[in-house]
């Protein structure tokens, strides 16, 4: 059997030492375009902020590696320009020497991944304006922040880079990973960054309150975000710098521009070869990988896949399902009934210290989708037992199905403890678990990693007394009517307080039940939402109608207001 796979990375790469595990007698041609099989261009913007000080570090295995234990026929620089489906051959261009050559396949396996987008806008190939995908991209990027030319000669290490560069500011188009990323580790150079982006939130997968929390902590660092704002073109300045043009008008200075604007399906090739692409602009797979040609299978970002909560057609250029779904397709290329189960899109960001993580799906797609047979909590607990020195507060947001209790979704902010309790719950959301799962879900417990209520459990004990009804749920974007009670105590209400609320102390309910009204709702709110559950229990068994205003005035304040006052996460 001889197979071909355009494309190495994550998928095709992983593709190519899967199948050869599986298959010893298989001959496999991977063909890569650029001059690197295989490496983490995750990490990408780390080496242009020099915290990943060597380039040979992001490579994660060369061609000798494939050559020599998988015995794999590795040609780089080496492109794929057209796919025969009937006669089953795919020609190939050397980069080098241009030369076009023809290479017949039993089985062919897709994994170009998908382009940065760069907009049709004037004074888009300006000097200075980069993208950001390659190993060559972030070098060229180094040498402009040092020098102010895109010569590469001789500038593979820089035992240098530190020292004073020329560019001093720069411009960072789009809130996604790539984009922030970039633009914390350009400040971690010492340049003023500011960021633009079109859209009313940073990292669209998250929900906007979400999002508020971190874009302020963002801001604190230094950077300076300006959102609701298109790109509309560049033009070049004085000494060589650039101004970038927004839709509102305004025009922002830059020495350079990183575009982080997202990515698009590279599908090129299939579309010549006439295989079938989605509304999405992404390749069609089956679950086994296979694309409408039944011996040409699809992987990576450039593929449509199901959404696993939804099941929704979705994209997702995401490294850990580019690599499940290389060694799915060639588990089923070598006879074994593999499945790809679907994404669920976890992912996390950390950024200056801090990390933003998510699973699942967002309120704003459930919303989007029409889907109403959802709840939703938040909760504010520390990341390890409070008297422990170091705990750090955590703020998440968990979605369940209000029928049954499925876990639909999970966002987590902080700076410590974001990723294990992320990863917990898109455990849970992989084995169709419910909240009331999470309530008994068994962790590990010392202080200084947890709380004997983990976090976890405490959004299952959360959203479990609300679907038992022991504790009505209400949010502050969706307040009718009803009488406002704050349960704080009164030296916290100089701090931040919500005109018109009445003020009862939470020690001092039970004595003054007389001044509540009996015929009206109560809407119960504290700091994060633990003393108004206490409250709404007291209120409700004494024949109250009661709400708990989900998260307190910790989600009022992002919610409802642009600037916190106090009760800041950060």
């Amino acid at each position: 059997m001889k197979v071909i796979i355009v494309g190495g990375v994550a998928g095709g790469a992983s593709c190519a030492a899967r199948l050869r595990r599986l298959d010893e007698t298989a001959e496999i041609i991977m063909v890569e375009r650029g001059p690197y099989v295989s490496y983490a261009n995750c990490g990408l913007p780390y080496y242009v902020g020099g915290l990943i000080e060597r380039e040979s570090s992001l490579l994660v295995a060369d061609e000798s590696t494939f050559r020599n234990q998988f015995a794999i026929d590795v040609r780089t620089r080496c492109e794929a320009i057209a796919i025969s489906p009937e006669n089953k051959t795919v020609d190939l261009r050397n980069g080098v020497t241009g030369e076009v050559t023809t290479e017949s396949y039993d089985k062919l396996v897709l994994s170009p991944g998908a382009a940065p987008i760069r907009p049709p806008v004037p004074g888009i190939d300006l000097p200075g304006i980069f993208s950001v995908r390659t190993i060559p991209d972030a070098r060229t990027i180094r040498t402009w922040i040092e020098q102010g030319t895109t010569d590469q000669s001789g500038m593979n290490t820089y035992s240098g880079f530190q020292t004073v560069k020329r560019a001093k500011r720069a411009v960072v188009v789009g809130g996604g990973f790539i984009g922030l990323e970039m633009a914390e580790n350009l400040i971690h150079l010492g340049l003023e960054v500011t960021l633009i982006e079109r859209d009313n939130q940073l990292l669209s997968p998250i929900d906007q309150e979400m999002a508020r929390l971190g874009e302020r902590y963002l801001e604190k660092q230094g950077l300076r975000i300006c959102l609701n704002d298109g790109l509309t073109g560049f033009q070049q300045a004085a000494k060589g710098s650039l101004e970038v043009l927004t839709q509102s008008g305004k025009t922002y200075p830059a020495d350079i521009v990183i575009l982080g604007i997202g990515v698009k399906p590279e599908t090129d090739l299939a579309k010549q070869a006439g295989l079938e692409i989605g509304e999405l602009g992404g390749i069609r797979v089956d679950d086994q990988m296979r694309t409408s040609k039944p011996d040409i299978f699809a992987v990576g970002d450039a593929i449509e896949v199901k959404d696993f909560v939804t099941g929704q057609w979705s994209l997702y250029a995401l490294a850990g399902p580019a690599n499940r779904q290389g060694r799915i397709a060639a588990d089923v290329i070598a006879g074994r009934n593999s499945r790809f189960r679907g994404t669920q899109g976890t992912a996390i960001i950390g950024l200056f210290g801090g990390a933003i993580a998510w699973t699942g799906v967002s309120e704003k797609v459930l919303t989007r989708l029409g889907d109403t047979d959802f709840e939703k909590i938040y909760i504010y607990p520390n990341s390890h037992a409070g008297y422990y020195p170091g705990a750090k507060m955590l703020a998440m947001k968990v979605i369940f199905r209000k029928s049954d209790g499925r876990i639909l979704g999970a966002q987590a902010l902080g700076l410590d403890g974001v990723d294990k309790r992320i990863d917990a719950i898109a455990m849970a959301i992989q084995m169709g678990a419910t909240i009331y799962d999470l309530e008994e879900t068994e962790l590990c417990y010392a202080p200084q990693f947890g709380s004997a209520k983990a976090p976890v459990n405490f959004a299952g004990m959360v959203a479990a007394d609300v679907l038992r009804g022991d504790m009505p749920l209400s949010h502050w974007n969706n307040i009718e009517s009803g009488l406002l009670l704050d349960v704080r105590n009164p030296e916290e209400l100089a701090v931040e307080n919500v005109p018109g609320a009445v003020n009862i102390p939470l020690h001092e309910l039970r004595a003054r039940l007389g001044e509540l009204p009996q015929d009206q709702e109560i809407l119960v709110f504290c700091r994060s939402g633990q003393r108004a559950y206490y409250a709404t229990r007291i209120l409700v068994q004494n024949g109250f109608k009661a709400r708990n205003l989900s998260g307190g005035m910790m989600s009022h304040s992002v919610i409802l207001r642009e600037e916190t006052v106090g009760g800041t996460l950060y």
